[in-house]
């Protein structure tokens, strides 16, 4: 990815969901006018979710995810199935495909029955148009799904104008105008921003969250300060007054904190991207589970991203060495990445996630969801940082990431 491409996180996440052999690949390639997606007439060509991140005329920066048909059969297909329908938790707004081939109607409507309760909003079309459309089938599926299809044609492009105004009417209001740092910057602001280059940042390049951040400073007409722990003293020195904001790296919360002017409010890219993804006041609430934690205790840490282990690594390594050092050595920690989250999360007394800047909103608030659902307290890397060295009542948090 490049800096002047939009990432995947912050695009437009649209599912397409199908029998096998509907033409769920063919409309992806008819609405991008590309070849975006493989083809095939031999049923079931799709089988594991295919995401392309895509410029789609009218609807902007978006990923379109191809489906494996939800009619998949056998064991291979029940496990095809399964990965459709984890795709729920990302996708917000759906394109449910009808085919005038399949009479029965009864697995589109427990599908659609599943997007509407996930709160996605749903868009239906009958592909195949250039086959003629059965107006009785069509109005059935109205009655049924509560949506009414649009007649489209992946073959001919017939429908496809119509089909991308519905998608963009089901754009929700406002969406891609929430920012990183919410209500705790102005025009004008000078900003610190403290960055570690350690082996999580490679030579030459920032980690996707510092180059986001950095990026929202200049277009809010902050003034940014871009640091290391090691020069932040001398940055200081040479200002003329303190920064009104300093974000920091949530590894070296302690250590910017020791050198925070007392004019200076301090936040850390984690904690921002906790507001800017998830849900902030879960994950505050979240941290006063850590005071219940002892040597028994079974932890959860979720990380986005799945990069093999690195030896300064915050959530492999540095996280469970505090949480160790602090509840002791028998203390159970269990790591996920990606997409791997449990099911189950009854049996861990706290689930620690990072920024999330890998996931879509949609995707991270899912989990939030379902650690709710389970009763299970769940937090975020920098506030946990912060609550662990005792500074959290000092640590700003935003409390709107509406568009300024």
């Amino acid at each position: 990815m490049t800096l002047q491409e939009t990432p995947s996180a912050n695009r437009l996440h649209i599912a397409i969901y199908g029998r096998r052999n509907a033409g769920k690949s063919s409309l992806i390639n008819a609405l991008t006018r590309q070849q975006a997606a493989l083809v095939s007439e031999i049923a079931g060509t799709t089988t594991d979710p295919v995401k392309k991140a895509m410029e789609v005329r009218g609807l902007g920066a978006c990923v379109l995810i191809d489906t494996a048909g939800f009619d998949d059969e056998g064991e291979l297909g029940t496990l095809r199935i399964k990965k459709t329908r984890e795709t729920i938790a990302r996708a917000e707004i759906a394109i449910l495909v009808l085919t005038p081939e399949a009479k029965d109607l009864s697995a589109e409507i427990q599908w659609n029955q599943e997007l509407k309760a996930a709160g996605i909003r749903r868009v239906a079309v009958i592909n195949k148009a250039d086959m003629g459309i059965d107006s009785a089938y069509a109005a059935l599926a109205a009655k049924e799904l509560g949506v009414c299809p649009i007649p489209v044609s992946a073959k001919t492009g017939e429908g496809m104008e119509k089909l991308l105004e519905a998608l963009v009417r089901q754009i929700p209001e406002n969406y891609g105008e929430r920012t990183i740092a919410g209500n705790l910057v102005k025009p004008g602001d000078v900003v610190m921003l403290v960055m570690p280059q350690d082996s999580e940042a490679p030579k030459g390049r920032l980690i996707l969250p510092q180059v986001q951040t950095i990026r929202e400073m200049l277009d809010r007409r902050c003034i940014s300060i871009n640091v290391t722990p090691d020069t932040m003293e001398a940055a200081l020195a040479s200002l003329k007054k303190a920064p009104d904001l300093i974000i920091t790296d949530s590894q070296v919360f302690g250590e910017v904190y020791q050198k925070l002017p007392k004019e200076s409010r301090l936040t850390s890219f984690s904690v921002l991207f906790a507001a800017y993804k998830g849900d902030i006041q879960a994950f505050a609430k979240g941290a006063e589970a850590i005071d219940t934690l002892n040597a028994d205790s079974k932890i959860l840490i979720a990380e986005a991203c799945t990069h093999a282990p690195l030896s300064e690594d915050i959530g492999k390594v540095k996280i469970p060495a505090m949480l160790r050092r602090k509840f002791g050595e028998t203390l159970q920690i269990d790591m996920v990445s990606g997409a791997d989250f449990p099911k189950n999360l009854e049996p861990y007394s706290l689930i620690i996630h990072c920024g999330g800047c890998m996931f879509n909103r949609k995707y991270l608030l899912s989990r939030v969801e379902q650690a709710k659902n389970a009763g299970v307290p769940i937090t975020n890397y920098g506030i946990l940082i912060a609550k662990l060295k005792g500074i959290l009542d000092k640590v700003e948090i935003p409390q709107d990431t509406t568009s300024f």
